[in-house]
């Protein structure tokens, strides 16, 4: 059969490193057929085969992200987008322009604002009066971790300077004790249960811009890190299956099921019976979630990241039970908890998708599965697929125990760097020595640790080149003359683009991330090859063409 693509004249990087042969690739029916010479992929071609000249640019496989919240991050996008405004002053602008747009008296939703333009990094609730003061306003920051509500928002839900704050999340307060607008983790829920219901249509359509989104980028598969009710999103397992259904999938996504804070012990069987079946349905539709995702703790900037010593007492100007000069962090699940359900969900063969961001939160998860490797006996047949994301603060000894336990760094390494947030607010909250602790990328690969990059869209940039630049630069690229963040962790090119490739496949199991003969044919043409490209402008990488089960999705 002949061939229905061929690339030829170019360079490939077939996952792990440059292909050292390799100069083009055939494609016949959705799967890689011919990766070699430019002569034998040419010799699959048939009077009907679109043959594309490469003309020396890289092909890979395509990206998969290891960790995203597409549908949130398209739902956002088509809401009161807030992702693309930069300074106090325009963001209030932008949420001012948007009620204008909308009209009418019902609630304005939306995203993406950044906490490093405000001084002590939240804004307050009579900022979105000045602009906003009839209608309720539900914005939540780019982290996902905290939500900017007005007064008026504030009102339908009830809360005042006597609202007791949630076992899960805090209610920021100002000097006298009445609420600023800013609800942190588990108090978002306080107002996010009033917004009108996020329909099927609507998550499917956050979808699909999603997905045209990270295929522009070069991406052809992605994990939607939470599957579940969260911060007033609903489920998106049944949009995704609907998609699949119809067809309108052309990425490779999975998904993690999410588990509640608030899980107790006995809650744990019945836990993972749900789960197995929710697992059995969205496979048996064409969108597998066999990973279980669990939020250990939160992001330091909030004093919601668990820490084994105490925050610093400079660099919070909240008001709240999280300012306390003593406080180290909650952990959304108890230890005895925490093991009971990774333990169970890896008996259940279900990979665990760790949220951990605090050395406490970091070495609390790494203990739960080695909890698990030792209780739940294996017959060889199943290898879980544990991973951490974010790993932010790691102690250097648990370092190494990554590599000894098999978890794999699911790393977001566009946060790897010195920019406005992290020397305004993350570093005066953790302190300068704890700061070189940071994102111990090369150290834990080094010690065995299996790598894969994610974004964690919307609530950083999707484009891949934007992280693997600051992976080996240790830099950002909006702040090239800031000095690099502890530059002995930077990872070399080919690890880190296989890290994007490779390693976020395989923990996401999918049968792509290399380009190698039989295997679904998900690639991406790079507009250079990064190779020849100096460290400084790996940023300016973009992607020409990208390619999903054989079916261009995306071309310059």
């Amino acid at each position: 059969m002949p061939a229905d693509l061929v690339l030829h004249s170019g360079r490939v990087f077939d996952g792990l490193s440059l292909h050292p042969t390799a100069t083009a690739v055939a494609v016949t029916g959705g799967a890689l057929s011919v990766v070699g010479t430019d002569a034998e992929a040419l010799a699959a071609a048939g009077p009907r085969t679109d043959v594309v000249d490469l003309r020396g640019r890289l092909l890979t496989p395509g990206f998969t992200d290891a960790h995203a919240h597409t549908f949130m991050g398209g739902i956002e996008a088509l809401a009161c987008n807030l992702a693309e405004h930069r300074g106090a002053g325009g963001v209030q602008r932008a949420v001012a322009a948007h009620a204008d747009a909308t009209g009418g008296q019902g609630w304005i939703t939306g995203a993406g604002w950044y906490k490093g333009d405000y001084d002590g990094g939240f804004p307050d609730a009579r900022v979105l009066d000045a602009v906003v003061p009839h209608r309720p306003v539900y914005l939540i920051n780019r982290d996902h971790h905290s939500a900017w509500v007005n007064t008026a928002a504030l009102g339908r839900a009830g809360i005042d300077g006597r609202t007791p704050d949630p076992p899960d999340g805090w209610i920021g307060r100002r000097a006298d004790g009445s609420p600023s607008g800013i609800l942190h983790e588990g108090a978002m829920s306080l107002v996010a249960r009033l917004l009108p219901p996020i329909t099927q249509a609507t998550v499917e359509a956050g979808i699909l811009y999603g997905q045209r989104h990270l295929h522009a980028l070069g991406v052809t598969g992605w994990q939607e890190a939470i599957i579940g009710d969260y911060a007033g999103y609903p489920d998106a397992a049944p949009a995704y299956r609907s998609l699949a259904a119809a067809g309108r999938l052309t990425g490779r996504a999975t998904g993690a099921l999410w588990v509640p804070r608030g899980l107790t012990v006995e809650d744990v069987p019945d836990l993972v019976k749900d789960f197995r079946e929710r697992r059995r349905v969205n496979a048996e539709a064409g969108f597998p979630t066999s990973s279980a995702k669990i939020m250990v703790d939160g992001v330091p900037e909030n004093r919601t990241a668990a820490l084994l010593d105490p925050y610093e007492p400079a660099g919070c100007g909240c008001v709240g039970p999280s300012a306390s000069d003593a406080d180290r962090g909650p952990t959304y699940l108890p230890p005895d908890v925490l093991d009971a359900v990774v333990a169970a969900l890896q008996a259940a063969r279900f990979d665990l998708h760790l949220h951990a961001i605090g050395d406490r939160a970091v070495r609390t998860g790494l203990d739960a599965v080695a909890h698990a490797r030792a209780v739940v006996p294996s017959d060889g047949s199943w290898q879980p697929r544990h991973t951490m994301a974010h790993v932010q603060l790691v102690h250097p000894d648990d370092v190494p125990r990554f590599g000894s336990l098999g978890v794999t760094v699911n790393a977001q390494a566009l946060w790897a760097c010195s920019d406005e947030q992290m020397r305004s607010l993350t570093v005066p909250l953790i302190g300068e020595d704890r700061a070189q602790w940071q994102y111990p990328f090369a150290s834990m690969v080094s010690g065995g640790a299996p790598l894969a990059l994610g974004s964690d869209w919307s609530v950083s940039d999707a484009d891949p080149w934007q992280a693997i630049h600051v992976a080996v630069n240790r830099t950002h690229p909006d702040h090239p003359g800031i000095p690099p963040l502890v530059p002995e962790e930077a990872l070399t090119l080919e690890a880190a683009l296989s890290a994007y490739t490779a390693g976020s496949a395989r923990v996401t199991r999918s049968t792509s991330g290399m380009v190698r003969a039989g295997l679904p044919a998900d690639l991406a043409v790079l507009a250079v090859d990064p190779f020849d490209v100096e460290a400084a402008d790996l940023h300016a990488v973009a992607v020409d063409l990208t390619i999903a089960g054989g079916r261009v999705v995306f071309e310059r």
